[in-house]
């Protein structure tokens, strides 16, 4: 099974992408972790990425793309991926499109998370993460028992500075221009299935699983 994950910052792409894997049995890919890794290996087009990198400039659509087929043709996804943070645009839709098609391998679908604005600004600029050991707490729905300290190693709470409210609106309005337009890229080609992730993360993977073997989305 072949697949992409769409949404706005704070949808819960990298956990519906995480149990989504696991439940089929594909990879989940991550192309901001790729990148990372690429630039860290010092790998040609790890190299190429970071001289980009380094100045605050967007990595171009081909490269971006290259290290995304580069991914999927390692072993472990020659069996099905589920594609998280990529495609953003257009035009790098039809790139990875072009590319598989000279592979012959298709998409089998284009899961869509659908959450409102306001829930994402409260979601993201209620978040806390643990300095110490990464774990993740959010004010609302998911508080730690003592303020500002993780339940778990007893570190300091920290909010990320991309989670604070005008970067959230920011990301938001670089996601409606640059990445909602491929709703209906795909939704032409037949491959949308879209779901309201407004949800708990038990009812979206729940909805996901069925539309995936049912061929419906929810």
């Amino acid at each position: 099974m072949r697949l992409i994950i769409l949404g706005p910052p704070g949808s819960g792409k990298g956990v519906q992408s995480k149990r989504i894997g696991e439940h089929f049995g594909i990879v989940q890919i991550s192309t901001g972790d790729s990148l990372r890794q690429a630039v860290a290996s010092g790998a040609e087009i790890g190299r190429q990425a970071r001289q980009y990198m380094e100045k605050g400039l967007l990595v171009p659509d081909n490269l971006m793309v290259q290290l995304v087929m580069d991914r999927l043709d390692q072993e472990d996804a020659l069996g099905g991926f589920i594609l998280d943070g990529f495609p953003r645009t257009i035009s790098q839709a039809e790139m990875l499109d072009d590319l598989l098609q000279k592979e012959d391998r298709t998409l089998d679908a284009v899961l869509e998370l659908k959450v409102r604005d306001g829930v994402v600004v409260s979601r993201l600029s209620n978040r806390r993460l643990c300095s110490q050991c990464g774990a993740d707490y959010n004010l609302v729905t998911k508080p730690p028992k003592t303020e500002g300290v993780c339940d778990r190693c007893g570190g300091r709470l920290i909010q990320r500075e991309d989670d604070r409210e005008a970067t959230i609106l920011h990301r938001l309005e670089v996601y409606h221009r640059q990445t909602e337009p491929l709703e209906a890229y795909y939704s032409n080609k037949g491959h949308l299935l879209t779901f309201d992730a407004e949800r708990s993360v038990e009812e979206v993977s729940a909805a996901i699983v069925e539309a995936l073997e049912s061929g419906t989305g929810s």
